[in-house]
């Protein structure tokens, strides 16, 4: 099964200086552009995020794909009292036990879980330090896979393009996923390779 990560959320003043390079409205479009030419044609792993899961809820009801075979949403139980509501209509949500309360070592463990497997890609889109921190996780996991940072939505993931070398300020998300994911126009949505 072909997966891509996603690492993705809006900053937030009071955690860092990342939004201040940060353009929430580029952030949500890039990522609704992600999901419209990733869903259904590629598992879509993510941990989830109040401001992102209900985007990824409602791209998938407009798509017509079944979200239980397009997306896996992993979830630290520690944040249990602020899961989006939309958390309740995946049925695939990987529930990943907290460690003593322990904030840091809980999001390790969740994220070690949600890494593990295969990625033949990750996108990073804004995001705070957590952006930061899944990326080396992830080009340490998965030293092969194509690691995709957005820098003209802002954020840390602006950051991490200059880290990689990856430049351009491109707006134009479809296309660039598109080519730079290898996901074909014309592939089909029912069947995720």
């Amino acid at each position: 099964m072909r997966r891509i990560f996603l690492s993705a959320s809006i900053p937030q003043p009071g955690r860092g200086d990342f939004h201040l390079t940060a353009n929430p409205f580029l952030i949500q479009f890039a990522i609704r552009e992600l999901l419209t030419v990733c869903l259904g044609r590629r598992l879509l792993v993510w941990g989830g995020h109040p401001a992102i899961t209900p985007m990824v809820w409602a791209v998938c009801e407009e798509l017509g794909v079944e979200y239980s075979k397009t997306v896996t949403l992993y979830q630290s139980k520690l944040f249990a009292d602020y899961f989006p509501a939309e958390n309740a209509r995946f049925g695939n949500v990987v529930l990943v036990d907290a460690v003593d309360g322990d904030r840091e070592q809980s999001l390790l463990k969740m994220r070690t879980e949600m890494l593990s497997g295969t990625f033949e890609s990750a996108v990073f889109v804004g995001g705070m330090d957590g952006v930061i921190t899944e990326s080396s996780m992830f080009q340490k996991m998965h030293p092969q896979a194509k690691v995709l940072a957005l820098r003209s939505p802002g954020g840390a993931a602006l950051n991490l393009a200059d880290q990689l070398g990856q430049a351009g300020d491109r707006i134009d998300f479809a296309r660039l996923f598109h080519e730079e994911l290898g996901i074909s126009a014309t592939e089909r949505r029912d069947q995720i390779p």
